[in-house]
This record gives C-alpha cells, structure tokens and sequence, in this order.
C-alpha cells in the first residue's frame, strides 16, 4: 500500500500539486510564526537571568540610547505586512477550491452512520473506497442521510462536511499514484472511528480498465432518466401537457426568477429542494401544483435525478425527455 500507513503520521503523503500548495502555506507560516517569537522566548530567559532576583537593576532612562522607534514601528508594522501576504496567499487557494474547472469528473457521495457511498458518471457505485485518475480534475457533491459527517483525505490535503439535506463539494487533481485513506473527520457516533476507506489513485488507461470492469447496467443520467418518466415528470415539464409547468431543459447553472423577489442559480441544491420540497423557492409566474416527492425517492434517486437534470442541454425542437442525450461517459465527461 503505497501511502496508506504513511496518512496516520505526522505529515502524510502529498498526492496533489494542490496539497503541496498546502504544504507550503502550512509551513512558511509557521516559519514565519518561529521567527517572530522564538526571540521574545530568548529574551525572557536572557533578561530572567541578567535581571534575577539579588542582582543590582540599572533603571536610568536614556531617551537617545535606550529607545529606537524605528525598532518599534518596524516590529508593529513588519508582522501586519505578513499577515495580510498570508490572508491574500489563503484566499487565493480558497477561491481556486471553490471554482472547480468545467472539464472536472463529477462523483456523488453519500455519507451514512458508518460508510461512504461514491457513484461515478457511469454508473459504477463503491463503498468506503473512491477510485479516480491521474491529471484529471474530479468534483465530489455530497450529501449526508442522517447527521453531520466530513470526508477527509490526507493525502490531497482537503476535507468537506457532508450535511443531511444539503449538498456541499469538494475538488481536486491527484497527480501521485498510490493508495490512501480517507477517513469521516467529523464525529457522527458510536462506530465513527470506523468510518473510513481507502482513495485509489490510478493511472488513466488503468482507471478506464477499472471501470470497465465494474460492469455497471447503466449511466447516473440513464438512471435518472428512467425515474424522471416513471414518476411522470415529463407529464409535466415537457410540451404538449396539460399542465403549465417550466422546461427544465437547459436550466441547470441558470438563474430563476422568485416569487418573492430575486433570483436563485439552479444548482443541485436547488434542484434536490425542488423535488423533495416544491413550496420552498416559488418561482414567479407558475402555480405551485406539483407534489412532494419527500420519502418517495431515496436519496440515491434524487441524485440521479438530479444528474439527469444537470446533464439536460437546450431543448430541440420535436424532442422529449426521453430523446435527451446521455451525456455521462465511462471516459469522465464534466456531467455526471
């Protein structure tokens, strides 16, 4: 195992330009830290020693020999110059973690007292482990069917909490093959400790074998797709229905207008709000007449539905849901 034992040291394995970015915040920082203080620390012991009890203090003041305030100064306005280099080198890293590149793999993950589910583009579903390929950006939504968890990995230096009801994400770019741990960081009850699996980073040709070999029956989207008909969304949200209802055709990442004012970015938050609970987010103009569909689908539903709505072009004209194009490849397509 090539960094799995290694990820419970002190310092784990890089296996990320993004984690050695860390490292390096981490430990200029730190130098940083050491320099400003490591001389106050001397100074007490050197002055608890000159200036120990029995011994004859000088007190005269010198105001020309005994006081710089270029010292003074210097000392205030060097470590306020430090740290804002070191809010604007965080900040920068912040913001690259918040934007992940649109070519990135998307992988859901579901956490649960005490395992990790991962299903991929293609449908292929693990358990506690999470295999991905080198040189490829891979974004995981997640979401929790109970309490607060938090996937940590080690190695790529990031972790994310996973909240019930509520998608988070996380990205990154492996670029060291290996074998890793990932553990739950955030303590969710009795066998939390267990909580925890092993990230296989691959090569892509071997990446592609493996997922060839998983054998899934179909896609996330074709999956979606199937529940989308057999819960007659299409009855609906398709032309030709009775029903007055938006298109969903090329909503994903759009902005929609509020009965209450304002607009909200259809994200998969918003998505998986909509079909668990339609009255949350009104959208101006349309009636609210479609049902809830909260303790129908199970989470691992709502979230190839939601894939299918994301992968969801513009629509064309004569087409219908079931011509939508399934977009998720075994290759990594940027829909999942």
């Amino acid at each position: 195992m090539n960094g799995g034992n290694r990820d419970l040291a002190l310092w784990p394995i890089a296996a990320s330009a993004g984690a050695h970015n860390t490292d390096h915040l981490v430990w200029a920082f730190t130098l940083v830290t050491l320099m400003l203080t490591v001389p106050i620390f001397v100074g007490f012991t050197i002055f608890s020693v000159i200036y120990r009890d029995g011994r004859p203090a000088h007190r005269e003041y010198k105001e020309k020999k005994g006081r710089s305030e270029a010292i003074e100064l210097s000392w205030m306005l060097i470590p306020f110059a430090l740290t804002l280099a070191f809010f604007a080198w965080g900040a920068r890293m912040f913001d690259i973690h918040r934007h992940p590149p649109a070519n990135a793999i998307t992988i859901s993950a579901i956490g649960r007292q005490w395992m990790w589910k991962f299903q991929h583009p293609g449908g292929q579903a693990e358990i506690n482990d999470l295999h991905v390929p080198t040189g490829q950006p891979v974004r995981i939504t997640m979401i929790s069917q109970d309490v607060i968890h938090a996937l940590y990995l080690p190695a790529l230096r990031i972790q994310m909490e996973t909240l019930p009801g509520r998608y988070t994400e996380l990205w990154f770019n492996a670029d060291k093959p290996g074998t890793y741990r990932l553990y739950c960081s955030e303590y969710c009850g009795t066998d939390h400790s267990k909580m925890q699996g092993l990230l296989y980073v691959m090569k892509p040709g071997d990446y592609q074998a493996w997922l060839a070999h998983q054998g899934a029956s179909q896609t996330l989207t074709a999956k979606g797709r199937q529940l989308f008909a057999a819960n007659g969304c299409a009855g609906c949200h398709e032309n030709g229905s009775t029903v007055r209802a938006p298109s969903l055709h090329g909503l994903f990442g759009q902005p929609v207008p509020m009965e209450a004012g304002g607009t909200v970015i259809a994200d998969e938050s918003y998505l998986r709000d909509k079909i668990l609970d339609p009255d949350k987010n009104r959208i101006a103009g349309y009636k609210q007449l479609m049902p809830s569909f909260k303790g129908v689908l199970a989470e691992e539903d709502v979230v190839a539905l939601v894939a299918y709505l994301r992968a969801l072009g513009p629509k064309e004209e004569g087409a219908s849901a079931e011509d939508a194009p399934d977009r998720s490849t075994a290759t990594g397509d940027s829909t999942p």
